[in-house]
């Protein structure tokens, strides 16, 4: 899957996250998961990209907000990204959720309900904080340990755990359907 965008977007990731070793496993390991569901979305590419990219919003020279998936999809906007990349990018992982607990706006952004936006939450939500494979389940207690119940991430991914559980189980379903 070696194309322009997904080496560009491998590119960038590396790049602006070189100072963060733990978060460039983290995207290195969700586009390894992303591309393991490439077949059963519309724009394979667009998804490993987006995988490479959706946490690019951390890599501190890049926060505006504070609010790495508002960060990464302004940056990439500005960068001149296909804009549903940066739409995917700010939507990552059910973000309208902790959005909207931090009170700020992401509607500059549509979330667009497909099975590539449903791809991308499953490989993030099954990798690990430092890219190795995971568990849902297990995922949501490490979020819920590193953060502690009642910060503002754990109290969102509980809000959110109903919607980003049907995209798990809808992708894994949409995998094995697949190989069948």
């Amino acid at each position: 899957m070696s194309t322009d965008l997904v080496s560009w977007a491998a590119d960038l990731a590396r790049q602006h996250l070189a100072r963060l070793p733990r978060r460039t496993a983290h995207v290195e390991g969700v586009a390894r998961r992303a591309a393991l569901a490439a077949e059963v979305v519309d724009d394979p590419v667009l998804l490993v990209a987006a995988a490479w990219l959706h946490d690019i919003g951390y890599a501190p020279h890049l926060i505006r907000t504070g609010f790495h998936p508002i960060d990464g999809a302004e940056f990439l906007r500005e960068a001149g990204a296909p804009e549903r990349l940066c739409a995917l990018v700010a939507h990552h992982s059910c973000a309208c959720v902790e959005a909207r607990n931090r009170q700020l706006r992401i509607d500059d952004w549509s979330d667009e309900f497909t099975p590539l936006r449903d791809a991308l939450w499953w490989a993030d939500m099954t990798t690990t904080a430092d890219g190795r494979d995971t568990t849902f389940s297990a995922r949501l207690a490490d979020i819920h340990e590193r953060y502690g119940a009642e910060h503002v991430v754990a109290r969102s991914i509980r809000e959110a755990e109903p919607a980003l559980r049907e995209a798990v189980r809808r992708t894994e379903e949409r995998i094995v359907l697949h190989v069948k």
